[in-house]
C-alpha cells in the first residue's frame, strides 16, 4: 500500500536526548522548559514573533475565536477541513459561508463583502493545501469593517509570501502540528499572534483561563501541550529544511509527470509563494471520474483522498447557502500521496495510472 501521509521521525536517539531531561525533571506539563523551548525556537525558524503552542490546531481555532464578543457570526469557507467551521460552531457563533475563489480556492473576499453584517464577528479564511488566500484584499475588507481577520493555515508551515511566514499574515494564524502534515509534534498546532496582547489572551485560554496563581479573569480550556510532544518538535526541528526540500521536490515532481493534463486541474504557487508542497491536489475532474480514479488507484495499492470533502455549507449541523464553486470543487478535488519517502519509481507509477484513467 502506498498511503496518502506516512509522518517523519527523527532519530529516536534525537528525541531520547530531550525526554532524559523530562524524567530527571519530572516535569511531565504545564508550560515546561521544553515548551517554552519550542516555542522560541519554532518563531525563530518560522520568522514570527508571538507563538502559543497548544494541544491541536483545533484548539487554537477555539482559542482564537475566543477572542471574540460571544455571539454572533463569523463568515468562513466552505471549502476547508471540518475544523474550520467546526471550531466556529462549537464556540457558540453562526458560520456564515462565502463562496470561494477558483483560482486561490480561499474565500471570495467579494462574497465574503456582500455578508458582513452588524452581528458579524469576524472572517475566518483558509490557506487551502498551504497556499495563500487573497491576503491583501481580505486583510483590507476587515480593516474597512473594523473586525479581526483570522487565517487557518493548518497548511501553511515555512510557506512564505512576499518574503514573510504566511502565518504573520491577519491578526492571528493556526498551524496545525498533526501528524499528517510536512513538520509535526504527534499532536500539536500554533497560534501567531500580531501583538503580546493578542498572545497574551491565547496563552490564558489555552491554560483555563489563569493570569497568575489562582487568578481566573478569562475562560478557559485546558489546551496546552505537554513535554514529550514539545521533545519531537525539537528533534524535528534540524530536519526542517531538508523535509521542505524533499517536498517542494516531490511536488515538481509530479507536476512534470502530469503536465499533458488540462491547467484547469492544478492549483499553482504565486510567483510570491514560496511554497511547502504540502499537498498535491488534482482539481475539476468530473466527478464521476474522479471517484472511479480514487476506486482504482485503491484496488491498485494507492492511496488517494478527496480534500476537502463535503463542502463545510452542506453539513446538516451548520448548514448555509449554497456556495456553487465550493460544492463542486469538493466534488472533484483529490490529493494524491505525498510524503517524505514516497519514491520517483512510485511517483511515476501514480502518475501513469492517473494519466491512463484520465
Amino acid at each position: 500500500m502506498i498511503p496518502h501521509s506516512r509522518p517523519f521521525l527523527p532519530p529516536h536517539e534525537a528525541y531520547s536526548r530531550y525526554t532524559e531531561g523530562i524524567w530527571q525533571r519530572q516535569w511531565l506539563t504545564n508550560q515546561g522548559p521544553l515548551v517554552k523551548e519550542f516555542e522560541e525556537k519554532i518563531a525563530r525558524y518560522l520568522g514570527v514573533e508571538f507563538v502559543s503552542y497548544l494541544s491541536s490546531g483545533t484548539t487554537g481555532l477555539q482559542c482564537m475565536l475566543r477572542t471574540l464578543a460571544r455571539g454572533g457570526e463569523v463568515i468562513t469557507t466552505p471549502f476547508s477541513y471540518v475544523a474550520t467551521a467546526g471550531a466556529v460552531f462549537w464556540e457558540g457563533f453562526t458560520p456564515v459561508f462565502a463562496d470561494v475563489e477558483t483560482d486561490t480556492l480561499a474565500i471570495n473576499h467579494e462574497k465574503a463583502a456582500a455578508l458582513i453584517g452588524e452581528n458579524t464577528r469576524a472572517i475566518l479564511a483558509t490557506h487551502v493545501y498551504g497556499l495563500p488566500a487573497n491576503v491583501a484584499a481580505l486583510e483590507t475588507l476587515a480593516a474597512q469593517h473594523g473586525i479581526p481577520i483570522f487565517f487557518d493555515g493548518a497548511h501553511a508551515f515555512g510557506v512564505k509570501y512576499h518574503d514573510r511566514s504566511l502565518l504573520s499574515y491577519g491578526d492571528c494564524a493556526v498551524l496545525s502540528l498533526h501528524a499528517t502534515k510536512v513538520f509535526h509534534t504527534a499532536n500539536g498546532g500554533l497560534v501567531v499572534s500580531r501583538t503580546a496582547e493578542g498572545k497574551k489572551y491565547i496563552d490564558a485560554y489555552r491554560n483555563f483561563g489563569h493570569d497568575g496563581p489562582n487568578n481566573f479573569p478569562y475562560p478557559g480550556i485546558n489546551g496546552k501541550n505537554s513535554e514529550f510532544h514539545a521533545a519531537l518538535g525539537l528533534a524535528m526541528l534540524p530536519y526542517a529544511d531538508a523535509l521542505l526540500e524533499r517536498r517542494r521536490g516531490q511536488w515538481q515532481r509530479y507536476r512534470s509527470l502530469l503536465k499533458v493534463l488540462p491547467d484547469k486541474c492544478f492549483l499553482n504557487p504565486g510567483v510570491n509563494t514560496l511554497h511547502n508542497g504540502a499537498y498535491f491536489p488534482i482539481l475539476n475532474a468530473e466527478p464521476t471520474r474522479a471517484s472511479a480514479i480514487i476506486a482504482a488507484l485503491a484496488a491498485a495499492g494507492v492511496e488517494a483522498r478527496r480534500y476537502f470533502y463535503p463542502a463545510l455549507n452542506t453539513i446538516t449541523y451548520m448548514a448555509g447557502a449554497p456556495c456553487p464553486v465550493a460544492e463542486a470543487l469538493s466534488e472533484s478535488a483529490f490529493c494524491l500521496p505525498l510524503h517524505h519517502d514516497l519514491t520517483a519509481n512510485e511517483q511515476e507509477y501514480i502518475a501513469k495510472f492517473v494519466l491512463n484513467l484520465w
